[in-house]
């Protein structure tokens, strides 16, 4: 998987998360197209426990892709029916207020 996690000026964060394979491609479902790209996820692979250090502590996330998907529901942060498929490809954003 892939980690990014951007810092927002007012201090807060949003933890990015894909699968490896997923980086660079660009997957679609009907007019919506998105392109998973290393500016949002990153280029550096993180260890599974990496990933679950920083979701356990994200106040929003942004994942893509089953592995990445999988650790946040392992976790409690999301339900299966809090996810979405883009074409075969998982996806789920959690935002804690």
């Amino acid at each position: 998987m892939y980690l990014k996690i951007h810092r927002t000026p007012a201090g807060d964060e949003v933890v990015a998360v894909c699968d490896r394979e997923l980086i660079n491609a660009r997957i679609s479902h009907g007019d919506l197209e998105i392109h998973i790209s290393e500016a949002f996820y990153g280029n550096s692979p993180a260890t599974p426990e990496a990933v679950r250090s920083a979701l356990s502590r994200a106040e929003n996330a942004n994942l893509m892709g089953e592995r990445s998907v999988a650790l946040a529901i392992e976790l409690g942060l999301v339900g299966k029916d809090g996810c979405i498929h883009i074409g075969s490809v998982p996806h789920a954003q959690i935002i804690r207020i």
